[in-house]
């Protein structure tokens, strides 16, 4: 920008130089031209003056015309202030009163006299030949003239004062100029200046511009083509800010959208190479986005079954669905969609590749499976005893009352372990789909755990164990009372279940208070038992339905597989949790945390 002014100035300047250059050299031939036009005027009279006081018939020989115009020559040089030559009609300097006309030449081809042949006067600029200098010679033919007579007055004159003249014109215009030139400078700086100012900072906005810095504006203070141009220009920027915008809010909507999508995205370019990677994608395949992006699909150490899956899309062209088991960062089955992708005008792009995690799913299909395979194994259990012995007793053996009695007393066992059976089922499908409603209600601990173990004390007295329990007095939570009975009266069934003769059952509960406050937000409710204990390796799965430790031994107490798993998911329902501590013949130890409001 500072060239341009610099420019913009120097074009100023000239224009201005030259234009009054040419102004001063006109004026100056234009007063050259007057004074010299003015000189002439002044010659012809003076010359007319002249031939007013002379005989210009006078008669004589040569000699005495020349020495009588001579002398008159001489005589009017000083009044005419000019150099004054009396010519012949045939050219003969008849008289001059500067040189001697003897020495003098013929005059007749002299421009001025040419010129004043037939004319009223003639006029001639020159070097002049005797005194070698500029002279304006103005020539009058005389209207008599005769042979040998005078036929034309000439007076010359030197230019000396016509030169001082312009020369003085010319240093005045010099000064001028000089004048001129440094005013011309200022104003054109300053106009230079003017323009160019604002278009500095238009280019400046335009270049931040460029930079994408849409925030830039021009201040605009004029109404003129430039201030036009600012306010373009801010409208361009205004335009360009709200598609930024508009663009950096979708940009980051689908950012979110894909960064917190459960689905891994993959896309891969026309060149093969990995382009785009979410964070579920990354957790899929094991890699961050920036150690995978850039390198070629193939170069990203993935399973070959994967790697060969995508080069068959990149083949055909054509969508292709798998599922594939992933052993990296851990084991998963994956639902693979590989899908090609086209630009505009049908132009191959690549290909965008979409990862489900299916493992839960798979899992809940052959969790299901083994449901209706467990399910079908504990009912034909009972149903085959129930069919056998009613055979049995069919075939003839009600005819031994004491056989028959032993049967029917194994049928109605059967049935009642069918039914409980059924009814676990129901109860764990009911929670399960989550279509218990819980009614929260203060229970005070205390007085529930005891009518809780009155229950089951005579259970416990069948094998001689004894219940006891350590409860602290005015302790209450909010629950599902009954819920919470059920919770307990599982887990004690199943210490009586599994404690041998003369063993004991323990329930404890006790406030978890946080901090220094008395006040306890949550309590905890533990029932030990003294019996057979699990062994560490069963202890994972123990809540799982129909998992049994001893199934010989499971069967024999009439357990059906699903009480645990029924108080796990009570125990969620309560937003509590449950833990479980063994040793083989120790002993168990199941511990419920409870919070005390909902």
């Amino acid at each position: 920008m500072n060239q341009f002014r610099t420019r913009l100035i120097v074009i100023f300047v000239l224009l201005t130089g030259l234009s009054v250059l040419a102004a001063g050299i006109f004026t100056a031939k234009l007063l050259e031209k007057s004074y010299i036009d003015s000189l002439k005027d002044s010659m012809q009279r003076e010359i007319r003056l002249i031939a007013a006081g002379l005989d210009t018939r006078r008669s004589g020989n040569q000699a005495e015309l020349v020495g009588y115009y001579n002398e008159e020559a001489k005589q009017l040089r000083d009044s005419a202030g000019a150099r004054v030559t009396f010519i012949g009609a045939d050219g003969t300097v008849l008289g001059d009163s500067d040189h001697d006309p003897a020495t003098m030449d013929n005059h007749k081809g002299r421009n001025e006299i040419v010129d004043a042949t037939g004319r009223t006067a003639g006029f001639s600029i020159r070097k002049s030949d005797t005194l070698h200098t500029d002279m304006l010679y103005v020539a009058v033919a005389m209207p008599n003239a005769q042979n040998g007579q005078l036929g034309f007055i000439r007076l010359a004159m030197g230019l000396e004062n016509v030169d001082s003249l312009v020369r003085a014109q010319w240093l005045f215009l010099l000064v001028g100029l000089l004048i001129l030139f440094v005013v011309v400078v200022g104003v054109s700086y300053r106009v230079a200046y003017g323009l160019t100012r604002p278009l500095e900072k238009i280019m400046r906005v335009a270049n931040q511009i460029t930079h994408m810095n849409y925030r830039s504006r021009v201040p605009v203070t004029s109404k003129d083509e430039i201030g036009k141009l600012g306010h373009a220009i801010n409208t361009m920027a205004d335009s360009l800010q709200a598609q930024v915008d508009r663009i950096s809010e979708n940009e980051s909507q689908l950012k979110n959208v894909l960064e917190n999508l459960l689905s891994g995205i993959i896309m891969i370019d026309k060149n093969e190479r990995i382009v785009l990677l979410n964070r579920a994608a990354e957790d899929f395949i094991g890699f961050g986005a920036d150690e995978v992006i850039g390198k070629k699909f193939d170069e990203a150490k993935q399973p070959f079954e994967f790697v060969q899956l995508i080069g068959e899309c990149l083949d055909t062209r054509e969508h292709i669905r798998d599922e594939m088991l992933f052993y990296y960062p851990e084991e998963r089955i994956l639902e693979i969609n590989v899908t090609p992708i086209m630009g505009a005008d049908d132009e191959w792009a690549g290909v965008l590749i979409v990862l489900h995690n299916i493992t839960a799913m798979r899992r809940l299909e052959r969790m299901r499976s083994e449901f209706v395979a467990n399910v079908s194994h504990e009912l034909k259990t009972p149903i085959a005893s129930v069919k056998g012995f009613a055979e049995t007793l069919l075939a003839g053996a009600l005819d031994d009352k004491e056989t028959a009695k032993s049967f029917l007393k194994i049928i109605f066992d059967e049935s009642e372990r069918l039914n409980r059976l059924i009814g676990d089922i129901l109860e764990l499908s009911k929670i399960e789909s989550k279509r218990i409603p819980l009614q929260f209600s203060p229970v005070e601990m205390k007085g529930f755990v005891e009518q809780t173990l009155h229950v089951m004390r005579s259970e416990a007295a069948k094998k001689r164990i004894e219940l006891e329990m350590s409860v602290p007095a005015d302790m209450y939570i909010e629950a599902d009372e009954d819920r919470l009975r059920q919770i307990v009266i599982n887990l004690l069934s199943n210490g009586i279940a599994y404690t041998p003769e003369g063993g004991k059952v323990k329930v404890t509960v006790e406030p978890l208070a946080t901090g220094v406050e008395p006040e306890y937000e949550r309590i905890r409710l533990t029932i030990a038992d003294t019996g057979i204990g699990i062994p560490r390796k069963d202890l994972p799965r123990i809540f799982e339905r129909f998992y049994r430790v001893d199934k010989a031994r499971s069967r024999s107490s009439g357990g059906t597989g699903l009480g645990l798993s029924i108080v796990k998911h009570l125990v969620d329902l309560h937003k509590g949790t449950i833990a479980v501590e063994s040793e083989v013949g120790l002993g168990t130890r199941f511990t419920i945390e409870l919070p005390v409001i909902h």
